[in-house]
């Protein structure tokens, strides 16, 4: 299981940030070829197999990444820092979203508003509890509670990837309200 997690951090930041570590090029959705993954990891010390990717594709709690149906590409399926067209295609949010972050983000967010901070979106889950484990990542956690609806009818987009994740560009401060602190 370690294994499988170390394995899955490194895929996550060879398919949505640094590609080129392993001397691969993800076409414009962000596909790559598992075998040049694979030789690539190899060429660097990383031993991955197919058998692996194939396990950590179909178990991973977060669904990260997307195997093409033939098995032969993978791709991230959000959270690229990287130019890549996820074909993303705009959709209605519920009501409300939330967002998890750290505290020691607060003052500046409280000012500007969610950015995607490196990221191309925003990302923003269906309940408190997913928002609540993020942003434990980052320190001491803090949710909003975001106002999707209302942000969609002032005319600002939402997208909902592969692994159920809701993105848009922003969050305004008039946009949330701060669950816990």
């Amino acid at each position: 299981m370690v294994k499988h997690c170390k394995i899955s951090k490194f895929l996550s930041f060879v398919l949505r940030h640094n590609p080129h570590v392993i001397g691969m090029d993800l076409d414009n959705e962000g596909w790559a070829s598992v075998d040049e993954l694979i030789e690539g990891a190899h060429k660097i010390g990383k031993r991955i197999y197919h058998e692996q990717i194939k396990q950590i594709v179909a178990n991973n709690d977060k669904q990260r990444f997307s195997l093409s149906d033939d098995g032969k590409r993978i791709k991230a399926n959000q959270g690229h820092s990287i130019k890549v067209d996820l074909e993303l295609t705009e959709k209605e949010p519920p009501h409300f979203l939330y967002h998890g972050t750290a505290r020691k983000f607060m003052t500046s967010i409280r000012k500007q508003g969610v950015t995607p901070s490196g990221r191309h979106h925003v990302h923003l889950s269906v309940d408190y509890e997913t928002a609540k484990d993020v942003g434990r990542r980052h320190g001491v956690p803090v949710v909003l509670q975001v106002l999707a609806q209302e942000m969609w009818f002032d005319r600002e987009k939402f997208y909902l990837s592969a692994n159920n994740i809701w993105l848009t560009n922003k969050v305004a401060p008039k946009y949330f309200l701060v669950m816990n602190l």
